[in-house]
């Protein structure tokens, strides 16, 4: 029997269909509950490999959860590394049918990562740390604002609205932290066992890196776009750098890096000698997110607790 890989390409009315081998033609459904009906009855009688999606934007997440409910290996992209692919294999013209097929083909050449199980708890998690984001930019927005006005009335406003902006990021602090423990009381309760973990990061890593505990330091530092990539050609050995990954855990994981930084000795002398070696203040940042990342993810591998760092009492 065929395996076929299957490309959707996903707008917000529509899902296009297309396969490799291109035995099946490519066909068109609607983006809701009767079309993935339609979908999944044509994919169960079929040898599936595997279904390939980009993000975009949220219109990919209701799919998604239906076809992986369904049992079928889905994996979803960034859409820049489908483009590459595309660009990379000459295909210049660009329609959804031509978008599907490519993903279809992309899907063939694409390494199988850990699969996470869909979890409507890990959902509205997410969907809260993303309106509290969201919030919070609007709120530093009318800060910056206020500044640059004269007018009274547009003063009185932007004070109001900062106020009742606070007071409602404070609200969704109080829910994230309740959705983290609904989510996974245990994890929850060992990354805010760490100092420099709040209720902020410990939702983030939560919703936005699942994996974490479940996969080797390297991977899960190329998951979060903290690992470093080798840059070399002949005889040039340029700087490594990191690329991709997950934004919203690395802006995350940054500003509790900064806090273990002030309080957490290995960290300060590590941070430090790093700056002391001549490493710029951003590389040793890096650094350092880094290590906080793989210790976090043995940490919830090994199910241990985490070690808090013996200070050197001074001989008297």
């Amino acid at each position: 029997m065929i395996s076929y890989f299957v490309g959707l390409d996903i707008s917000q009315a529509t899902l296009d269909v297309g396969f490799f081998p291109e035995k099946i033609p490519h066909f068109q459904v609607k983006n809701d509950p009767e079309g993935f009906a339609q979908l999944i009855a044509c994919l169960s009688e079929l040898e599936v490999e595997r279904v390939l999606l980009e993000a975009t934007g949220g219109y990919e997440r209701a799919v998604l959860r239906a076809l992986r409910r369904e049992g079928l290996n889905v994996v979803r992209v960034n859409p820049k590394r489908s483009r590459d692919y595309t660009s990379a294999m000459g295909k210049i013209a660009k329609t959804d049918k031509i978008d599907a097929q490519m993903l279809a083909k992309f899907a063939r050449e694409f390494e199988d990562l850990p699969q996470v199980e869909p979890n409507l708890d890990r959902d509205e998690l997410g969907e809260l740390i993303k309106l509290r984001g969201n919030l919070v930019q609007h709120r530093d927005d009318d800060k910056r604002r206020i500044k640059q006005t004269i007018c009274a009335t547009a003063i009185t406003t932007y004070t109001d609205h900062i106020v009742y902006l606070g007071e409602k990021i404070k609200e969704l602090d109080e829910a994230i932290e309740k959705a983290s423990n609904v989510l996974d009381s245990d994890t929850t309760r060992r990354l805010m066992s760490v100092k420099g973990i709040g209720v902020i990061t410990c939702g983030t890593l939560m919703a936005y890196l699942p994996e974490l505990g479940t996969v080797t330091g390297r991977k899960i530092a190329g998951l979060a776009g903290l690992a470093p990539y080798n840059n070399d050609s002949g005889k040039k050995n340029g700087p490594r750098s990191i690329e991709g990954g997950r934004y919203r855990v690395r802006c995350a994981i940054y500003m509790s890096m900064w806090s273990m930084i002030r309080h957490d000795p290995d960290f300060n002398a590590r941070y430090n000698a790093l700056m002391a070696r001549g490493k710029r203040a951003k590389v040793a940042a890096v650094a350092c997110m880094r290590v906080l990342l793989v210790q976090l993810n043995a940490m919830l591998r090994d199910g241990t607790e985490w070690k808090e760092p013996k200070l050197k009492v001074p001989a008297p």
